[in-house]
Parts: structure tokens; C-alpha cells; sequence
């Protein structure tokens, strides 16, 4: 059971050819196929593959309450069987020629197993109707360029690169700056956080618009996080310039009411439709509204993390801990967090940004993190408000 008798999200968090018209086919999933653009690349040879760049996996965290505990909320935090490689790279060949991509490595089924494939199937497609719509494609989704199959079964996805940073390694090199700012005279500490108020609620405005854009589209993203946030300048000097954009679309789900109708649970949205259940959300109207408060839920907890990470001393906060923090000790009553935050000094930055405004920030966590799913607001409303706006600086 969630809080207040709503489930919490269990979320899924993403971590730390030729030109012509082709069917690009994922083997194993015949279900998943799509026709491709005249812009879709599936040749490998039309592709220069540079450096591994990293990998990640993807971890379930699900809140529950366990009867005879008083209320009392648990987490279990459970490692998914999906690693993923990253490359860098650029097209070799074409029209392209020289763009700098940014590779995505699903394993084959025989290392990831049919959850592998799954994933990446459902990524190039949410990318292929995105990319397709009539009303164009938002600039705060990332742009897939191509992908192909190699001979050991794994899937390549091939993005285009505008920054290799994450919301979460944004967060990490303003956090070990915090740390040094002791020495620093009240002027640049000021000016420090000014420019630091403005780049991260530039950062959420344009995480939002790319979910708003998915939503109107009826699709649900289903693992928002700092890690599937990506930048194109983690410096707030050049907060102007920034562009983020969500990545890391393989849990996503379509809400359309004909494809509410026909889908069954599957091990990508068995979590999800769970959590709905729990929440008593049974029909086709209920269920969207659900999965898209869901998605609401995840951005105040990425808000939060936002709110707190970057403006507190390195390694006093990480995502999980405050998630905890939010939902086991004060059960989303965030003005009781303001009260429990202000008696501790190291927090005074992340609580000053959050009063702008007279409070704004508090205001809007609230309501994205409500623990009625039905009050939570829509990505929209979230854009709108005065703290959003940049109304409050």
C-alpha cells in the first residue's frame, strides 16, 4: 500500500543501410516492427563506432506498507538483469556525414534475455512515432538516428550526441563546488546561486516541456530521473544555452484508450498497471489518468532531487535517500520537511531556493508529489506555474 492508501510509483530508474523507405525488424519480437523513414539509418557500415563511454543498468524501487506496521513504509530496491553499454561515435556515410551519434548497447536475449529485447524495441519505436508526428518533434526528446542488429543478437540504437551530461552529473559537480564555497565571500556565493536558481529551473522547465510533449501524445515516459535528463552544457554560466532533453524510453507506455483496450500486462508496464490497481484505478479513463500522474510523481521527485542535491555539500543527499526521506519519514507532507530541513544548516540553500517566491517551490512539490494521485497536476499546469516560469527569480 502507498501512502495515504495511494500507491507510490515503483519507478524504474534509468542510471546513474541504405537511405531508402526499409523495414528495420528487432528478431524475437515480430510484433515490434516498424516501416522507417527516408532519414532512418539501419546499415552498420554507414556508422563509425568510437570509445566506450560507460554502461548502466536500471533498478526497481517499490514503497510499500506492510500491515501490522503502524504505516510504517518500506522500500525494496531490486537491480534489473538489463546492462547497457554506451559509445561514442558519428555517421560515417551520407547526407550525415560527421554527425557525432551517441550509441546505445541493448545485449542479446542470450545476456539480457527477452526483457532486453523488449526494451529496445520499445525505445525505437516510441522514438519512430515521436519522430513521426504531425506536429513535429520536440526539441527535449532526444533524436534516434538509426540502429541495427549484430550478428550476436544485440541491439544498437544510434542517437544524435549533444552533450554526453545528465541532470545527475550536473547535480554532482554543483554539489562538490557547495563544498568549496565556505571559502568564498558572501558576493560570489550570492552570485553562485543565483546563476544556479536560474540554470536549474531552466533544466526543469525543459524536462517538462518533454514530457508535456509525450503526454500529448499520450505517451507515458515511466522512468524519469536525473540519469534520463540529458544536457547539452552542465556550466550555468551558459544556462541560455541549455537544452535538456529525456532519454531512455524503453519503459514507455502508450495511453491511448484503443491501446488501453487491447494490451495485456507485460513485464514493461506489470508495475505500472499494479500500482493503478492499488490505487483503484480501473477503467480506461481512470487508468491514463493514472500512468500520466504517475509520470507527474517521478518529475517531483526528480523536482526534489533538483531542489536539494545541487545546492547541498557532495555526498550529503543522493536521490534514494531523499526519495526515503519524503515518503517514509514525512509521508509527502512536505511542510513538515520545510520545518525538519530548516533545523539543519546544511540545508539552508536548497530551502532558500524552494521559498522563492514566497514558497513556490513548496507549493509545486506538493502538489506533484500528492499522494492522491487525482490532484497531482498535468505537465502543463506544471510549466505554468509561477515557480516554473521563472516568475519567482
Amino acid at each position: 500500500m502507498g501512502v495515504g492508501g495511494v500507491p507510490v510509483p515503483a519507478a524504474s530508474l534509468l542510471f546513474s543501410s541504405t537511405k531508402k523507405s526499409t523495414t528495420f525488424l528487432y528478431s524475437h519480437t515480430p510484433k515490434f516492427e516498424v516501416k522507417a523513414n527516408a532519414a532512418f539509418i539501419t546499415d552498420s557500415n554507414w556508422f563509425q563506432v568510437g570509445r566506450p563511454i560507460g554502461n548502466y543498468g536500471f533498478m526497481n524501487i517499490t514503497t510499500t506498507s506492510a500491515p501490522n506496521t503502524g504505516g510504517l513504509k518500506t522500500q525494496d530496491v531490486e537491480e534489473g538483469s538489463v546492462n547497457i553499454r554506451l559509445y561514442e561515435g558519428r555517421v560515417s556515410q551520407g547526407p550525415l556525414r560527421q554527425t557525432p551519434v551517441l550509441f546505445k548497447v541493448y545485449p542479446g536475449r542470450r545476456a539480457g534475455g527477452v526483457v532486453a529485447d523488449m526494451m529496445a524495441a520499445n525505445e525505437l519505436n516510441s522514438h519512430m512515432f515521436f519522430q513521426s508526428s504531425s506536429k513535429g518533434i520536440s526539441q527535449h526528446l532526444m533524436l534516434l538516428l538509426g540502429g541495427f542488429e549484430t550478428t550476436t543478437g544485440e541491439q544498437w540504437l544510434a542517437f544524435r550526441d549533444y552533450g554526453k551530461y545528465s541532470a545527475a552529473d550536473y547535480a554532482k559537480v554543483a554539489s562538490e563546488k557547495v563544498s568549496k564555497l565556505s571559502s568564498w565571500n558572501s558576493f560570489e556565493r550570492g552570485q553562485t546561486f543565483k546563476r544556479r536558481h536560474r540554470f536549474v529551473i531552466k533544466l526543469l522547465q525543459g524536462a517538462m516541456r518533454g514530457l508535456a510533449y509525450m503526454h500529448d501524445h499520450d505517451r507515458l515516459h515511466q522512468s524519469l530521473g536525473p540519469f534520463s535528463v540529458s544536457l547539452n552544457t552542465i556550466s550555468e554560466r551558459e544556462a541560455t544555452y541549455l537544452i535538456p532533453r529525456l532519454r531512455d524510453l524503453s519503459f514507455s507506455v502508450s495511453v491511448r484508450y484503443s491501446e488501453l483496450e487491447d494490451s495485456g500486462v507485460g513485464p514493461l508496464t506489470e508495475g505500472l498497471w499494479a500500482r493503478a490497481s492499488r490505487a483503484s484505478a480501473f477503467t480506461y479513463i481512470d487508468k491514463r489518468a493514472f500512468g500520466i500522474a504517475d509520470d507527474i510523481y517521478e518529475a517531483g521527485l526528480l523536482f526534489a532531487y533538483l531542489a536539494f542535491v545541487p545546492f547541498c555539500e557532495a555526498g550529503l543527499l543522493d536521490g534514494l535517500s531523499l526519495q526515503r526521506l519524503l515518503e517514509n519519514t514525512f509521508r509527502l507532507d512536505l511542510e513538515a520537511a520545510r520545518e525538519y530541513c530548516i533545523a539543519d544548516d546544511k540545508l539552508v540553500n536548497a530551502i532558500e531556493f524552494l521559498d522563492l517566491g514566497n514558497g513556490a517551490g513548496w507549493e509545486l512539490l506538493q502538489a506533484m508529489l500528492n499522494a492522491d494521485f487525482r490532484k497531482r497536476p498535468t505537465a502543463d499546469a506544471v510549466m505554468n506555474h509561477r515557480f516554473m516560469t521563472g516568475e519567482v527569480l
